[in-house]
């Protein structure tokens, strides 16, 4: 048998963002801001990518920890601790909420009373700057560093080459600031806050870092990495609003219609986008729009928006954890009853094959959780089921994330099973314009988990007893109920059957009836089923040459409780229980022999049973 695979392949997500990053390098729009004359130095053709999930996993690529200043970036994070700091009255009388539709440096106050449109263009920032808690400047520094430090993970610094230019060239900020102070907005020296507003632009951070601070504000304000509260919960959903309405400057409208995401920009080339309860994600690229966005930047967003159906309003429904059961066939077999050494080799090698129960809706966050943990396991996978009976909706974020997933695990050598996927006709629909005539070959659904575990294990036994036969006809001394018993005492039983011959679909023992014979399975193979409700029936069990059914009758004698049909051609011994009652009298010693070895497999039935039942709690 194959060896599994010691190394596992790349994230299907890390996949995406590397060919997302690929076919954006080329792109050479826009140019870096000079109007702060530090930020002209940066080169052109940085460009990172991180994507942080609300769990904490993170995929980054390209330029990724290249230090950059974060400049209004910063916003929404001050603007958050402003909240905290003075609640949301007191900041809503100082600061608005209502986008402007003007550039980011407009001198947008309202007229009567001098209050900032909103705290994502300059004037509003300086106002939330100004409302910050602290004894002097440089302990409202302090606690904005440490603020912004708690959201990155990490320590971070102020670039002292970035601030100075920022001062030296900020007079139009000052002009806003003494506005500002006109009108009451700002109480007390309005250079202060001036100043507090360029040192909070001029903090050094990655796109990793502007990953992690995104993906805070959508766990809401728990760092997923480390754990460390960076803003109080209910103030997340101010700040994710005004980054919604208002992140995006004079083209925000355009952006939440388009891309869908809470966003904020920054002039040194930095984008953060946060959707709320699943992921963070932060780009740079120095290239500026006429707005002052970032051009790959926005790109790159609306790229990831459009592949894995990341819109707001697409946000799926809140909902237990994704994966419902995980479980090997190791750990519970298919209702296909096995030889003791078919069982054996299951127990001691089916931990190769698993299967996935998963529930809920499935959008790009709550499958990449699936993925990332089947990708963990890459190693120690072999055939992999995912049933998504409990599935409520699918869409094409998902079916993207399951198509890489497959596709890695084919080039693994690798299989996939779906199981219940014919109620999500979207699924097959995007294989098929994936793979075209390759969809059936990679593409497999069963019916239900019970099937696929079959197909699991035969495939699974077919290399590992490569010499079992399975379409044969067994003698009587080959029964499994035969074991200890003499050739004589093997020539008196086979004496007292009956062979009967039944064609595939035939009924041999039907639910009710009354018990009158035990039988041995010659050839073929025959399934125990029962009616199920609106129609049909389901498997029980499936049994193979050489084992016997119908064999509680000679314990209890009660009606049938189940009804066995005929799955192949089939060929079966019968022992009456006249005859078998006649034994009792002539030979007790073989009667003994068979009530002793069906003891043993009725044991072994219910040992598997309880392991079982045990997994499925």
């Amino acid at each position: 048998m194959m060896e599994p695979s010691a190394s596992a392949p790349t994230s299907p997500v890390l996949d995406l963002l590397r060919q997302l990053y690929e076919s954006l390098l080329s792109v050479d729009e826009g140019a870096v801001a000079t109007y702060i004359p530090e930020l002209a130095k940066a080169d052109p053709n940085g460009f990172g990518i991180c994507l942080v999930t609300a769990n904490g996993t993170i995929y980054e690529v390209g330029d990724s920890q290249l230090p950059f200043t974060i400049q209004s970036i910063s916003k929404p994070f001050v603007y958050g601790l402003a909240l905290e700091d003075n609640g949301r009255a007191p900041v809503l009388e100082k600061v608005g909420v209502e986008p402007t539709g003007d550039a980011f440096n407009s001198i947008s106050l309202e007229p009567e009373t001098g209050r900032p449109r909103n705290p994502m263009i300059n004037a509003g920032a300086i106002a939330a700057a100004g409302l910050v808690g602290g004894k002097s400047l440089a302990g409202r520094l302090k606690r904005v560093i440490e603020m912004l430090s708690t959201y990155a993970g990490r320590p971070l610094e102020l670039d002292e080459a970035v601030y100075r230019s920022e001062s030296e060239t900020g007079h139009r900020n000052r002009a806003i600031g003494h506005m500002l102070r006109n009108y009451n907005v700002l109480e007390g020296d309005p250079m202060e806050a001036v100043d507090l507003y360029f040192k909070q632009c001029s903090v050094s951070v990655t796109c990793r870092d502007l990953g992690i601070m995104a993906a805070t504000l959508a766990n809401r304000g728990v760092n997923p990495v480390t754990g460390k509260v960076a803003l109080r919960g209910e103030y997340v959903e101010n700040v994710l609003s005004v980054m919604a309405s208002c992140g995006m400057y004079n083209s925000a409208g355009d952006w939440i219609y388009r891309v869908g995401i809470p966003a904020k920009s920054g002039v040194a080339g930095g984008v953060i986008a946060v959707l709320p309860g699943q992921i963070g994600i932060g780009v740079y690229s120095p290239r500026l729009d006429a707005r002052g966005n970032s051009v790959r930047g926005i790109l790159a967003c609306d790229e990831l928006s459009r592949h894995w159906d990341l819109h707001l309003f697409n946000r799926p429904a809140a909902g237990k954890s994704t994966i419902r059961r995980q479980f090997t066939g190791a750990d519970l077999n298919s209702s296909r009853v096995r030889t003791a050494e078919e069982l054996s080799a299951l127990r001691t090698s089916g931990g190769t094959i698993r299967v996935y129960q998963l529930q809920g809706h499935l959008t790009f966050s709550t499958t990449e959780v699936v993925v990332e943990d089947i990708i963990q396991r890459f190693g120690e996978i072999q055939q992999l089921v995912v049933d998504l009976r409990r599935v409520l909706t699918l869409n094409e974020g998902a079916c993207r994330l399951f198509w890489n997933l497959v596709c890695k695990l084919g080039e693994g050598g690798k299989r996939t099973l779906f199981t219940h996927s014919d109620r999500h006709s979207l699924l097959r629909r995007y294989f098929k314009a994936k793979l075209g005539r390759r969809c059936d070959d990679l593409f497999r659904n069963y019916e239900d988990n019970d099937l696929a575990l079959e197909a699991c294990e035969n495939r699974l036994l077919a290399e590992l007893l490569p010499g079992r036969r399975i379409d044969h006809r067994v003698a009587v001394a080959e029964f499994e109920l035969c074991a200890g018993l003499a050739p004589d005492e093997i020539e008196a039983l086979a004496s007292c059957l009956v062979r009967r011959d039944f064609r595939p679909g035939d009924t041999i023992i039907s639910v009710g009836e009354r018990a009158e014979e035990l039988y041995f399975l010659a050839r073929g193979t025959v399934s125990v089923v029962l009616p199920v409700a609106g129609g049909g029936t389901r498997r029980l069990a499936t049994f193979s040459p050489g084992m016997t059914f119908g064999e509680m009758a000679v314990i209890d004698r009660a009606p049938r409780s189940a009804t066995i049909l005929a799955d192949t051609e089939v060929e079966c011994e019968m022992l009456s229980l006249e005859r078998f009652e006649g034994l009792q009298r002539s030979a007790p010693r073989i009667c003994i022999q068979l009530l002793t070895n069906l003891g043993r497999s009725l044991s072994q039935k219910l040992r598997k049973a309880n392991r079982e039942l045990a997994v499925l709690e």
